[in-house]
C-alpha cells in the first residue's frame, strides 16, 4: 500500500482566484514546489483533490478543467515533480447545469475523492496526509481517516471534532516540515 498527500489546489498549491481555470493567471504558493519535492522525497504520492463548483454553476465546462490540469502536471514536471492524481469535484446542490446540480460525496467536505483515489492509487488512508485552506479540507481528510493540516487561520470550533486538523500551518513549506 502507499501513502500519499492529498492537497487543495485553491488556496492551498496556488493563489486562490475564485472560478480561475486559465493556466496564465495562476500564481503558485511561495515554497510550493520545495514542499512538494520534499513530501515526494519521503515516500508520499502526490494527488490533488479540490472543488470545482464552476463547472455545476455554468461557468467553465469539464475540459477546461482537463486543460488546467494538463497545464499543472507539465509546471510540477518541469521541477522534477510527479503528480500522482488529480481529482475534482464539478457538483454542486445550487448549481445551474442539471447534471451537476446534485449532492455528492466526492465534494469536500465529503470523502469521495479521497476514497476513490485511495482504490485507484492503493492508498493506505491511515498513513497519509490531507492539507488544505478550509475547514471543509479538514473534514474531508479526517472523514477519510487521514491525519490533515489546515492552512491558515480559519478558526476551529473545539466542539467540531470532524472539522479539527491534526496540526495548522502557516504555509504549504510548514505542512511538509510538520510530515
Amino acid at each position: 500500500m502507499n501513502k500519499a498527500v492529498f492537497l487543495d489546489k485553491d488556496g492551498t498549491l496556488i493563489h486562490d482566484l475564485p472560478y480561475n481555470v486559465d493556466p496564465s493567471l495562476i500564481t503558485w504558493q511561495n515554497g510550493v514546489f520545495e514542499a512538494l519535492s520534499s513530501l515526494s522525497a519521503k515516500g508520499y504520492l502526490l494527488v490533488i483533490v479540490t472543488n470545482q463548483s464552476g463547472v455545476a454553476r455554468g461557468l467553465f465546462e469539464e475540459k477546461h478543467l482537463n486543460a488546467l490540469e494538463v497545464f499543472m502536471r507539465a509546471v510540477l514536471r518541469e521541477r522534477g515533480i510527479h503528480l500522482d492524481g488529480f481529482y475534482y469535484s464539478p457538483y454542486h446542490i445550487e448549481g445551474t447545469v442539471k447534471e451537476y446540480a446534485i449532492h455528492s460525496d466526492c465534494r469536500k467536505p465529503g470523502s469521495g475523492m479521497l476514497i476513490k483515489a485511495a482504490t485507484e492509487l492503493q492508498i493506505d488512508l491511515s498513513a497519509s496526509w490531507m492539507i488544505g485552506d478550509t475547514l471543509s479540507d479538514v473534514e474531508a481528510g479526517n472523514r477519510a481517516g487521514c491525519k490533515t493540516i489546515l492552512i491558515g487561520k480559519e478558526p476551529v470550533s473545539a466542539e467540531d471534532k470532524i472539522r479539527q486538523p491534526t496540526y495548522t500551518a502557516k504555509t504549504i513549506a510548514e505542512a511538509a516540515k510538520l510530515i
